[in-house]
C-alpha cells in the first residue's frame, strides 16, 4: 500500500491500525535545535483522544506518546523522530459479526477490492485512529511554526443545520476551548451540543463545518503553478478521514459575487502593502500575501451508525446489518486538532520550501 507519506521538506510517513498494537509515525523534516515539548504535544493528543464527553466516543485510550528517536536533551536533532502511540483499549470482538459485511459508506467494499484482504475490526488502515500521528507531528511543526510567530487556530463552525452566524473577524478564537463542542461562540456551541446529544440518543450520526484561521504567516508562501498554497492546504484537509470539501476565502459564495464586490483592493500600511477586504482568504495566485489564510473544512455524518441499514456481504447477497462498539456521533469536537495538525504541516513544509529561494 502506498501513500502513507505527505509532506516534502517537512514530511510524515505514518503507520498502523485501529485495532493493531499501536500508531506511529516517521517525521523528517524537523529543524535541528527545535525544542520538543512533550508536554505540549501530549496536550494537543488529548484534545483529539476519545472519550471527553457525552458527545464523543467513549472509547478510552489514553493516546500516550513515546518518542523514540531524534531528540537529545529536549531538542530537534535534525534526525529522524521516531514515535508511537499504543493502542490499549480496542474490544475487537464488536467487530465479529461485519467481518464478512460491507458496511455502507466505509471502505470495506473498496479495501477487499483493491486489496484482495482487510482488517475488519474498526476499519484497520482505514480508521480516523491513523489521525494520531498526524496530530503529533502537527504539533511539531507548531513549535517549529512559533519560532515564526505563525498561529493555527480551528474551530467548530457548523453542526447539522446550526451555524454561527456571526463573522468570523469578530469571533474571539480563545474560547474555543470553553466548551465540548470547540464552538467559540458559546450560545449556539450549547445548541450544537444539545442536538449532538439527540442524535446520539437516536443511534445516528450529523457531520458538519469545522472553520480554521492561520494568522502570521508570511508573503511568498506557496508554488505555482501545481504546488500553489491552497491546492496543497485542499489535499492535506481531504486526506482526512470523513471529509467531504474544502473551500478557502469566500470560497463557493464567490461565484455569487460581481468582480467590483469581490476583489480584495490594496493600500499601504506604513512600509507594508495590505488588502482592505479578505475575500481571497490570505492566499492570491496561488501565494500567501500576508493576510490571514482562512478556510473552511465540511465533514460528513459518521458513517458508522447504531441503525439498522441494508448492505450486502462478501458473498454478494443482501441483508439487513446492525453495527456494533462504539463510536462518535459527530467528529468535529475530535476532529478539530487534526484540521489544525494538517495545516501546520502544511506551512511548516512551505517555510522549509520557501528557504529555498532565500
Amino acid at each position: 500500500m502506498s501513500g502513507n507519506s505527505f509532506g516534502t521538506l517537512y514530511r510524515l510517513t505514518s503507520f498502523g491500525e485501529s485495532h493493531g498494537k499501536a500508531v506511529g509515525g516517521i517525521l523528517e523534516g524537523v529543524l535541528p535545535g527545535t525544542e520538543i515539548d512533550e508536554v505540549f504535544i501530549q496536550s494537543e493528543l488529548d484534545r483529539r483522544r476519545p472519550g471527553q464527553s457525552k458527545i464523543t466516543t467513549p472509547r478510552n485510550e489514553e493516546d500516550k506518546v513515546e518518542i523514540l528517536s531524534g531528540v537529545f536533551e529536549g531538542k530537534a536533532t535534525g534526525t529522524p523522530i521516531g514515535f508511537i502511540i499504543r493502542n490499549k483499549d480496542q474490544r475487537s470482538n464488536d467487530y465479529g459479526n461485519i467481518m464478512d459485511v460491507y458496511r455502507p459508506s466505509h471502505a470495506d467494499y473498496t479495501y477487499q477490492s483493491k486489496y484482495g484482504i482487510r482488517d475488519y475490526r474498526g476499519g484497520g488502515r482505514s480508521s480516523a485512529r491513523e489521525t494520531i500521528a498526524r496530530v503529533v507531528a502537527g504539533a511539531v511543526a507548531k513549535l517549529m511554526l512559533k519560532q515564526h510567530g505563525i498561529t493555527i487556530q480551528a474551530f467548530t463552525s457548523t453542526v447539522g443545520g446550526i451555524s454561527i452566524d456571526k463573522d468570523i473577524t469578530k469571533l474571539d478564537l480563545g474560547n474555543t476551548e470553553t466548551n465540548i463542542v470547540r464552538c467559540p461562540d458559546n450560545e449556539t456551541a450549547d445548541k450544537m451540543i444539545d442536538f449532538i446529544d439527540e442524535v446520539r440518543k437516536d443511534k445516528d450520526s450529523v457531520g458538519g463545518i469545522i472553520s480554521c484561521v492561520i494568522k502570521g504567516a508570511p508573503v511568498g508562501l506557496g508554488e505555482p503553478v501545481f504546488g500553489k498554497l491552497h491546492a496543497e492546504l485542499g489535499q492535506a484537509m481531504l486526506s482526512i478521514n470523513a471529509v467531504k470539501g474544502f473551500e478557502y476565502g469566500l470560497g463557493f459564495g464567490s461565484a455569487k459575487l460581481k468582480g467590483s464586490e469581490h476583489n480584495d483592493e490594496f493600500y499601504m500600511e506604513g512600509d507594508r502593502v495590505r488588502t482592505r477586504t479578505n475575500n481571497s482568504g490570505g492566499i492570491q495566485g496561488g501565494i500567501s500575501n500576508g493576510e490571514d489564510i482562512y478556510f473552511n473544512v465540511a465533514f460528513k455524518p459518521i458513517a458508522t451508525i447504531l441503525k439498522e441499514q441494508h448492505t450486502v456481504n462478501k458473498q454478494g447477497e443482501e441483508i439487513v446489518s446492525t453495527t456494533k462498539g462504539r463510536h462518535d456521533p459527530c467528529v468535529l469536537p475530535r476532529a478539530v486538532p487534526i484540521v489544525e495538525a494538517m495545516a501546520a504541516m502544511v506551512i511548516a513544509d512551505q517555510i522549509l520550501l520557501n528557504k529555498m529561494y532565500r
